[in-house]
């Protein structure tokens, strides 16, 4: 993308070069920014004539996207914000690819975190109850077959000045991060089906919720998740499960 289209388009991302980077990471491309919106709409807008495995990645995001609209800033060189470009081909894993995406990450960047990862319904990673990261995936159809799905990805590296939240352990640098970050992501995107019993169980061993009395997306006490991506609450004898909304805590 030229500068005339994105005024703040870089070259470099933390002293590598955009094309080094792609190298490293076996991606297609690299598009760095020092400034963006958001990494989800200069991905959408690279979209068309990307290759998957295209990697958009910015210094700082001044309108990033959540669920539900929300949107937020983050500082200059605080964490990791990008969007990866890529192309399923088996629609069923888009039910699951959130959850897929957390999983993997969870499990790549536990290492470099001050204590184990936890995933949270339907798209967060925590330790000890604080965030770290964040998952937002949009996929552009054409007809009832994907063209290309954008995975976001935010991921706190130094310690924010908000209470909630939490950064990777002392010293680890945005490069090392996205070192075990971007395999994992792209093996998550790459992979078919629903969630397998593998899976199921992985995510077990590190879901914050379950056993947790929930308010929302119903009131009950969290079972875990099913294959197809539902969370699943029991209250009264009865087990529900829930595909969109956002897990809230009673405590």
């Amino acid at each position: 993308m030229s500068s005339a289209a994105e005024p703040y388009t870089a070259s470099q991302y933390d002293g590598e070069l955009a094309g080094t980077l792609a190298e490293r990471w076996g991606l297609a491309a690299v598009h760095a920014y020092d400034a963006v919106g958001s990494t989800l709409d200069v991905a959408h807008r690279l979209a068309p004539g990307a290759a998957s495995g295209t990697l958009v990645l910015a210094h700082e995001q001044t309108a990033g996207r959540g669920r539900h609209g929300h949107r937020w800033s983050s500082a200059p060189g605080a964490g990791v914000w990008l969007t990866l470009i890529e192309r399923p081909v088996d629609v069923r894993s888009l039910d699951v690819m959130a959850l897929r995406c957390g999983l993997h990450a969870a499990e790549a960047l536990d290492t470099l975190a001050p204590g184990p990862i936890s995933v949270k319904w339907p798209n967060d990673l925590y330790v000890r109850d604080r965030k770290l990261a964040g998952i937002l995936i949009e996929t552009r159809w054409r007809g009832t077959s994907p063209e290309w799905v954008a995975i976001g990805f935010g991921l706190n590296v130094t310690q924010p000045d908000v209470p909630a939240a939490t950064g990777l352990a002392a010293g680890v640098s945005r490069l090392a991060a996205l070192d075990v970050l971007i395999p994992a992501l792209r093996r998550a995107a790459a992979a078919t089906h629903h969630l397998s019993a593998a899976e199921l169980s992985r995510w077990a061993a590190r879901d914050m919720a379950a056993g947790r009395v929930a308010t929302a997306p119903a009131p009950g006490t969290v079972q875990g998740i099913a294959a197809t991506g539902e969370l699943l609450i029991e209250s009264g004898g009865l087990t529900t499960a829930h595909r969109s909304g956002s897990l809230t805590f009673a405590e």
